[in-house]
């Protein structure tokens, strides 16, 4: 016959008192039978206290009652009072010797023991996933009346960040003992990590009316007070323009517990707002960044990491980032905005710098530039370099489709606006061959060249300043 005490949750309609009397042959059975009944209704009500009272004060009337020494055992196997069961086991196995039913559940005992042991261990370790596997068997199996092994389940919970488990788990301790405290604080840390911090703040609260000087329940309570101050300062402070203040406000916040990820996200992205409107690109895209790592849906979070990536000059990440974010909510036109000036800066930073290939400055002056086209022209004349001539032609090129643009002042100014001059044909077009076709191509400067007028001495394909 199974023992009831294996699963007291699956056994809570069984009886004791069906198990014959081992013991009690002096008259006194109809007392014991009594006992085991009162005993049986007593753990269908979960009164394990007042279950082990029983069995205690029948064993002290009458040490030969056997039976009462299993059922002690089995009860505090219930409540994961291990030593104290085994004593109780071994004490009826001696009166008893060879019962089978007695001896398996000694053996589940030692495994729940181990297993027990075991949990704590690999919580230590942070194997937690591993940890539950082992208290579940505790829990769930060999000792499911054990406050302390579900104590130790909830925290394990809350270590893998499965906080909606651990808000069950404690709930079913506190509806059995709405005075736990360790129930109290670990339901509330729950909530905590979920940013619920008002009902966190409740079972903090709580706890602390039963024990005000609860060390770990104050910890929490005046933690969490801190940090919804500061975290309030901080966005006051960048909602009034306080710029720099609410960025050592922010990282300050996050620095209070870096764990608090569903609290934090919010925190990083005012921190990356900040740090757009300051400019300090590459500190926003970091922010930004880590926003996108506890939520990458969040279309704030790519968007605002778009706008640091063209602070830094980013284009086509600035690109990828707000067309996701657009893609995202569609709807919104300040997106689709800063998606457009992302797109015309990238398609800006691929076109030719005409400034950088004549070496001078975006507010260079129209002397500037001939000068500076003329000593370049000199320096990359094929005629004047027979040696890699290729190379010359490459560069003659584009120094002469750069004066092209840059040479003439509506190009230039069309160019500057970021228009697509290299569209409109002429040199800018890619299709200027100075050397093709025996064309001729004449470039008029005031003075010419330095040395003479007549151009390279024997000229070049037709070619003639």
């Amino acid at each position: 016959m199974k023992f009831c005490g294996f699963d007291l949750v699956a056994c809570r309609g069984f009886v004791f008192s069906v198990f014959p009397l081992v013991a009690a042959t002096d008259g006194k059975a109809g007392d014991a039978a009594a006992l085991f009944e009162r005993v049986s209704q007593s753990i269908k009500v979960k009164k394990y206290s007042e279950a082990l009272n029983d069995l205690n004060a029948a064993i002290g009337a009458d040490p030969a009652l056997s039976e009462a020494y299993w059922r002690r055992a089995s009860v505090l196997r219930q409540l994961c009072r291990y030593e104290e069961s085994e004593k109780s086991y071994k004490k009826f196995l001696e009166m008893k010797p060879g019962n089978s039913a007695a001896e398996k559940e000694l053996s589940q005992l030692y495994q729940a023991q181990t297993a027990f042991d075991s949990s704590n261990s690999l919580f230590e370790t942070g194997d937690f996933s591993k940890a539950l596997e082992y208290i579940d068997k505790v829990v769930l199996i060999f000792s499911p009346a054990c406050t302390k092994a579900k104590l130790l389940k909830a925290r394990l919970l809350i270590a893998s960040k499965e906080y909606s488990s651990a808000i069950s788990e404690t709930g079913y301790i506190l509806k059995e003992e709405e005075d736990n405290l360790d129930a109290l604080l670990l339901r509330g840390r729950a909530y905590y990590y979920l940013a619920d911090h008002d009902v966190a703040t409740r079972h903090y609260q709580k706890g602390l009316r039963l024990d005000p000087e609860h060390g770990e329940l104050k910890k929490a309570y005046f933690g969490l007070k801190n940090l919804l101050k500061k975290t309030k300062s901080a966005d006051d402070n960048a909602s009034k323009g306080k710029l720099r203040l609410a960025v050592e406000e922010y990282k300050a916040a996050i620095a209070l517990d870096p764990n608090h990820t569903a609290h934090n996200v919010n925190l990083h992205l005012g921190l990356c707002k900040v740090l757009v409107k300051l400019g300090r690109g590459k500190d926003a895209v970091i922010s930004c960044t880590e926003v996108l790592e506890i939520d990458g849906d969040s279309v704030e979070g790519l968007t605002q990491r778009g706008e640091a990536k063209l602070l830094t000059e980013d284009w086509e990440g600035a690109v990828a980032d707000l067309k996701s974010a657009y893609e995202k909510s569609p709807q919104d036109m300040n997106i689709r905005e800063a998606l457009m000036r992302a797109e015309k800066s990238l398609k800006l930073s691929q076109r030719k710098d005409w400034y950088k290939i004549l070496g001078i400055s975006k507010t260079a002056s129209m002397s500037d530039i001939k000068k500076a086209y003329k000593k370049l022209a000199l320096q990359w004349h094929p005629d004047k370099n027979v040696d890699n001539r290729e190379e010359a032609e490459a560069k003659f090129r584009e120094i002469a489709a750069a004066y092209e643009i840059l040479g003439d002042e509506d190009k230039r100014t069309k160019y500057d606006r970021g228009e697509d001059i290299e569209e409109m044909g002429g040199m800018g077009g890619g299709g200027f061959n100075p050397f093709g076709g025996g064309q001729q191509f004449t470039f008029h400067f005031e003075g010419g060249f330095p040395g003479g007028e007549g151009g390279f001495p024997g000229g070049f394909g037709g070619f003639h300043f």
